[in-house]
């Protein structure tokens, strides 16, 4: 008996000490009930700087776009209505293991003589928060729980997936409030997927509720980061515009003036083109006040600098007189800033590798004003010197070598001007379109009275743009919408990205092709045009879930609508560009005819001379020259071969011309030469 009293002795205590000992927390995948939600909480924030540095590799993007995000971050938690845990209102926190508590002395003794009291249980824990992965659901709404979600995947860098929950949030009428900051989610996960078209549409439906809208001034900052990205900044200068009272953030308010006096530019000189320059004067007028308004120490303050002087320059071109030109203000403004611009873009050490390549290529740019800017005043070897500056092989080379061959055909040097001919003439540019290069090269012979050279040049201008100028009239005749003049054009890009085989009417259309591209506002809206086509290509290449869903479709049909707007601007552009060389090639033509009725003239006046001293009258002679070239230059006579080490640099030496000359050049003095 005594010893069955023991065992169940030992058996209620060991009840009574299992009864009283704490619970420990059972952990489950995913869920932490243990009473250490505030760390769980805290865990996104300190992953988040890995994060952002492994997209930093793997993706530059600028500093500031990344505070773009951290402001939109902190307004999205800052809707979240706030709760606080019961661990986290407690005195002090539990230990993670804790050790059993030693029971309190017994009230009553009269429990079988144990010493422990089993009629009251022990106090439990206050049941804590249940808490996701990176997603704090305590004191929310479902539908606030919703958009965390699409925000935590956007952090987690799954953008298709943040996309399809904002774009579901949308769709859903009843989430009204929520529609603002989900379409925000939805336009940068657009941008980090590089949609920056469907991104564009997306910030501007958030801009077009007006300032007071929440997001409205981090979406404005978006704007910038995709001009950085798209191939022509001028896809937002629209948007750019209609926001021009606004207020702008200090760091990229000059971004901001220049981009707007872009706009008001590419604005004056349509307003040129179709004949409204009372309207013009004032865009013109308003590009050079915000250029004024950007520090010299500024990014930003060169490329406004070079559209000053473009401004000054259009301004001042309205004198036609070359006197007039040299004394008119605006001209030497003109100057004056391509000549800053020239200054500001100088090589300097410190520049990252896209800021030294477009300072190259603004620079280039300018040197090339400068020169056009002296022609047009009749201040040729200027114009030459500035020609000069641009290097070889860079994009305005060619521009530089044709319009070097004019400067030099007006000084005289007529065998450098054909020199540079050569070049232009070479089969690596046969594809390039300079119809005035024959009709400069026919008046150059036709100069040193090589009629014949003089007369089969002007055949073969005749035989090559003939057509082309047949065929241009006949596509201006037609009168289509202004879409279609672009589809023209668009035909020719894809049958030469095929590969496809043209006939002789696609020839030409190519050669009309490059002509209108030449036009670099349009070149640029073309660029813009393929390159919304192949973010539409694109969606092929994304996963089904994305690829087949709701916002694949709206999406589609925004982009269509961007393209056809786009389409409209480039045909209204192709046209006016494909009049205007019209005009141009009828001149050139025009100019052909008189070339060739002189020539003729000269010809018949050679063969009368000739009849009446019985054939022994000589029309040319034998110049005298010679082959010696400087010590850092080597002589290498050419014989019709063409090799890409020597393009730019032939100089041609004609050996007989007009009988009262020793030299193919003239030396040419008068103060218009200079």
């Amino acid at each position: 008996m005594m010893r069955s009293f023991r065992l169940i002795r030992v058996a209620v205590l060991g009840l009574s000490l299992a009864w009283t000992a704490p619970s420990y927390a059972q952990n489950f995948e995913g869920l932490d009930l243990s009473g250490q939600s505030k760390k769980k909480r805290t865990t996104p924030k300190k992953k988040k700087p890995t994060r952002k540095s492994r997209a930093d590799k793997a993706k530059p993007v600028p500093a500031q776009e990344e505070d773009a995000d951290d402001d939109a971050a902190a307004a999205s938690s800052s809707e979240a209505p706030t709760s606080v845990s019961p661990a986290e209102t407690a005195p002090a926190a539990a230990p993670s293991t804790p050790a059993p508590t030693p029971a309190s002395p017994p009230a009553n003794t009269g429990s079988m003589g144990m010493g422990l009291d089993l009629t009251q249980e022990a106090p439990k824990p206050a049941a804590p928060t249940m808490s996701f992965d990176a997603v704090d659901v305590s004191g929310k709404t479902a539908d606030r729980q919703r958009l965390d979600v699409a925000v935590s995947l956007f952090k987690n860098d799954e953008y298709e997936k943040a996309s399809m929950a904002a774009h579901e949030l949308l769709e859903d009428p009843k989430l009204a409030g929520l529609h603002t900051e989900a379409r925000y989610v939805l336009a940068k996960s657009l941008y980090r997927m590089g949609m920056y078209h469907s991104s564009l549409g997306e910030f501007s439906k958030i801009l077009s509720l007006g300032p007071s809208t929440k997001f409205f001034k981090t979406s404005l900052e978006w704007l910038f980061f995709i001009s950085r990205k798209t191939k022509n900044e001028t896809v937002i200068l629209d948007e750019i515009a209609r926001h021009a009272n606004q207020e702008f953030p200090e760091k990229y308010r000059n971004e901001f003036r220049y981009l707007l006096a872009r706009y008001h530019f590419v604005r004056g000189r349509a307003l040129d083109q179709v004949g409204q320059p009372e309207e013009a004067d004032k865009s013109f007028s308003e590009v050079k006040r915000l250029a004024l308004t950007i520090p010299r120490t500024d990014p930003f303050f060169p490329r406004a600098k070079y559209l000053e002087g473009l401004s000054s320059f259009r301004n001042g071109s309205r004198q036609k007189d070359a006197a007039a030109k040299r004394a008119n203000g605006e001209m030497l403004a003109a100057i004056e800033a391509m000549k800053e611009v020239v200054r500001l873009t100088r090589p300097a050490p410190g520049k990252t590798v896209d800021q030294a390549k477009m300072d190259k290529s603004l620079r280039e740019l300018a040197f090339m004003q400068l020169a056009r800017t002296h022609y047009g005043m009749q201040q040729n070897r200027f114009a030459l010197f500035y020609l000069g500056k641009v290097e070889r092989g860079n994009t305005q080379w060619l521009e530089a070598l044709f319009e070097s061959s004019w400067a030099n055909y007006r000084v005289g040097q007529y065998e450098q001007a054909l020199g540079s001919l050569i070049t232009l003439s070479s089969p690596f540019f046969r594809e390039e379109y300079f119809p005035e290069a024959l009709i400069l090269k026919a008046v150059i012979y036709y100069e040193n009275c090589r009629y014949r050279e003089s007369n089969i040049i002007l055949q073969d201008f005749e035989r090559t743009y003939l057509p082309v100028h047949d065929q241009l009239e006949a596509l201006v005749k037609k009168n289509m919408e202004a879409s279609e003049y672009y589809s023209v054009l668009s035909d020719v890009q894809k049958k030469n990205k095929d590969g496809l085989e043209k006939n002789e009417t696609d020839i030409i259309l190519e050669r009309i092709l490059r002509l209108a591209l030449t036009d670099q506002d349009l070149r640029k809206t073309n660029d813009s045009i393929l390159e919304l086509e192949a973010e539409m290509d694109a969606f092929a290449n994304r996963a089904d879930t994305f690829k087949y869903s709701e916002l694949s479709k709206s999406l589609l049909e925004g982009l269509k609508v961007q393209r056809t707007a786009l389409i409209s601007k480039a045909g209204i552009m192709a046209k006016g560009k494909l009049e205007t060389e019209l005009v141009a090639l009828k001149q050139l033509l025009a100019n052909g005819l008189r070339i060739k009725f002189e020539t003729t003239t000269k010809e018949k006046e050679f063969l009368e001379e000739q009849l009446k001293a019985g054939g022994r009258t000589a029309i040319v002679k034998k110049y005298k020259y010679s082959v010696a070239v400087q010590d850092d230059q080597l002589y290498w006579p050419y014989e019709g071969e063409y090799w890409r080490d020597e393009l730019g640099t032939y100089q041609y030496t004609m050996t007989k011309g007009c009988i009262e000359r020793d030299t193919a050049n003239r030396n040419v003095q008068s103060a218009e030469a200079m």
